[in-house]
């Protein structure tokens, strides 16, 4: 086989996999723009005719999009930032502060966290928030989805830190502060690649998660954007053109945050993979 040849394989292969992964939200993308859903039926993976942007607006105003968009939006960073900022310290406090045997016993407790099936601590979840007298209400989703994420987020943030060089903190000790700044003006600008790859990761699961809002949820100026995406079905018969124009809407954070943030998240991909 000539030299020229073998080296295209892998790229002929990426790009084949490349067109398997677009090929389902080309499919939705041209859908958004189409008539109506016989303009979906009669012609399914072509490029429309006629593009019809008025789907968006239709979507985005009638079908109430902009309030499911932007309750989704402020549910998925509020639970995630505070749940780097919870993680942040604890895994601050048990890779890099001396405690003996409780280090390795509070981290293996983290570990347990990550063993228990989301599904199965769906009943728990429902009995706490409506004792808490949360249900219904935005905290009902906040406080599970910042619960959920921690052990993950742990684990990724203790990886970097311990990665960390030590002379850093003997300096900052030098200088006078205490365990307190050394998080924050030491550890922190350092951990931001691995913060910014969890907090994706936590975007992501928040942004999509659908069991917790659909059940925990019952007002309609609540709801978040997957459950909402069901209000497209009416009594006979599902408006598949507004549907996937809110199938964009639900896609379009994720890929302006990654556009922005990719060469953190490689960076934070790699966290902890090499010492010092």
């Amino acid at each position: 086989m000539p030299r020229a040849l073998r080296k295209s394989l892998p790229h002929a292969a990426l790009l084949g996999y490349l067109l398997v992964v677009l090929f389902p939200f080309l499919f939705v993308l041209f859908s958004s723009v189409k008539k109506d859903n016989n303009s979906i039926a009669l012609n399914p993976f072509g490029i429309p005719k006629e593009f019809v942007f008025n789907n968006y607006v239709e979507a985005w105003v009638n079908a109430k999009i902009s309030t499911y968009f932007f309750n989704s939006l402020y549910i998925s960073v509020f639970a995630s930032v505070v749940s780097i900022i919870l993680a942040g310290m604890f895994a601050f406090a048990v890779t890099r502060m001396r405690h003996g045997r409780w280090n390795i016993l509070l981290y293996s407790f983290v570990l347990v966290g990550m063993l228990i099936p989301n599904n199965a601590l769906m009943l728990p979840i429902y009995t706490i928030v409506r004792k808490l007298h949360i249900l219904n209400t935005h905290w009902a989703l906040i406080i599970p989805y910042i619960a959920n994420a921690i052990p993950f987020t742990i684990i990724i943030l203790a990886a970097f830190m311990r990665s960390l060089p030590s002379e850093i903190e003997e300096a900052a000790v030098m200088d006078g502060l205490k365990a307190p700044g050394i998080f924050a003006k030491i550890i922190v600008p350092l951990t931001v690649p691995a913060m910014v790859t969890v907090f994706i990761v936590n975007f992501l699961g928040n942004w999509n998660e659908f069991l917790l809002a659909n059940y925990f949820l019952s007002n309609d100026e609540l709801r978040t954007l997957p459950v909402g995406m069901v209000q497209f079905r009416d009594q006979y018969q599902m408006n598949y053109a507004q549907m996937s124009a809110g199938i964009v809407y639900s896609v379009l954070p994720v890929v302006i945050i990654y556009a922005i943030l990719q060469e953190k998240i490689i960076e934070g991909v790699t966290a902890g993979s090499v010492k010092g």
